[in-house]
């Protein structure tokens, strides 16, 4: 069982930026590919970014690339999504997720621990 706890969300105007942040416990966190996802309200929860295991590939979403950056840092068990530049509708719960596996997944049921999300709300 892995244990995720997001958190860095928070209210910020159009431009700004926030740092996210996913805490694991409970398993090696290296052993895990991770993904930050996000979900607005009546939409479907979409990837955002993934990175894989060891090798820091990466992968981002089309609406992301150039103003959001994932990392991880495997010695202190977490990962992040520097996120510059938001927009309005960049406003959703984001989700933090891990998958036992190698590569950078994209698709939701690829995962198969995910956090209680942080709401992240840009205002125009």
């Amino acid at each position: 069982q892995v244990q995720l706890v997001e958190s860095g969300g928070g209210l910020v105007q159009a431009g700004g930026s926030l740092r996210l942040s996913c805490a694991a416990s409970g398993r090696t966190f290296s052993n895990y590919a991770m993904g930050w996802f996000r979900q607005a309200p009546g939409k479907e929860r979409d990837i955002v970014a993934a990175i894989s295991r060891n090798d820091g590939s990466t992968y981002y979403a089309d609406s992301v690339k150039g103003r959001f950056t994932i990392s991880r840092d495997n010695a202190k068990n977490t990962m992040y999504l520097q996120m510059n530049s938001l927009k309005p509708e960049d406003t959703a719960v984001y989700y933090c997720a891990a998958n036992y596996g190698i590569v950078a997944r994209t698709r939701t049921r690829d995962y198969d621990y995910w956090g209680q999300g942080t709401q992240v709300t840009v205002s125009s």
